[in-house]
């Protein structure tokens, strides 16, 4: 058996990157799931994993998608034990130099998108008797990197979000935490970061980029009944990047 073994689980941005190797690793585990994306990759995901898994669109700015994916699995399998809030977007630039689209288009998905799902998940699992939240943060919402003052103030919101709802939902047995990613190399946005600069791969102790299933590997286990006194943690997941002094 699994460490995930008859739990359902909710992921957003399943169609790529951490959140598809997330879903891969929950099905792994024995969760079952309902998995969704904005760009339509999801139904990709789905057909990959097999079994017990529903794949549905889902923009996550919009409050009434994330309350019908959160319903999905209600209806499907009758509660919700983890919701992961994976999905986002980078960009911005130099802050005299931001638009308003620019700025919306950010905070849109990274944080609204991140509230409603926190939002809708308390409500399922207050059902239940309980759940576990993972925001998906960034080791740019901890330490700021030039021209990503935008992003970067997202992923902030994204962790005291999360320790806020921590305070607000342990006593419903309902647990949030946060994982920081540093560089990551998945198909999107970490092959741009590479591509742009490859030293971002070594820059940490490791001396290596880490993989989307370094990503999913922590989700599991902060879900699973192992983690069951985590609540309200920042982590970093960067290979040490993040106390480096230069």
């Amino acid at each position: 058996m699994g460490i995930l073994e008859g739990k359902v689980a909710v992921i957003t941005g399943a169609g790529s990157g951490m959140g598809k190797a997330s879903a891969k690793i929950f099905a792994r585990e024995g969760a079952k799931l309902v998995i969704s994306d904005v760009s339509g990759a999801e139904e990709q995901t789905a057909a990959e994993i097999g079994g017990d898994v529903v794949a549905r669109h889902c923009d996550i700015s919009q409050e009434d998608q994330i309350a019908a994916l959160v319903d999905e699995a209600l209806s499907r399998y009758g509660r919700l034990d983890a919701m992961l809030n994976v999905a986002g977007v980078s960009g911005g630039g130099p802050i005299e130099l931001t638009e308003q689209d620019a700025y919306d288009f950010i905070m849109n998905v990274n944080l609204r998108g991140v509230y409603w799902g926190t939002k809708h998940a308390i409500r399922a699992m207050k059902l239940g008797g309980g759940g576990t939240i993972i925001n998906w943060s960034s080791l740019a919402g901890i330490v700021p990197s030039l021209g990503a003052s935008v992003y970067s103030a997202s992923k902030a919101a994204v962790a005291h979000l999360t320790k806020s709802t921590a305070v607000e939902c342990g006593p419903a047995n309902i647990r949030a935490n946060a994982i920081c990613p540093g560089m990551i190399a998945t198909e999107g946005m970490g092959a741009m970061a590479l591509k742009y600069d490859a030293t971002k791969a070594t820059r940490n102790p490791l001396g290596r980029a880490g993989t989307a299933d370094d990503a999913g590997e922590l989700a599991a286990f902060l879900a699973s009944d192992r983690a069951s006194y985590i609540n309200g943690v920042v982590i970093p997941l960067d290979g040490g990047w993040g106390i480096k002094l230069a």
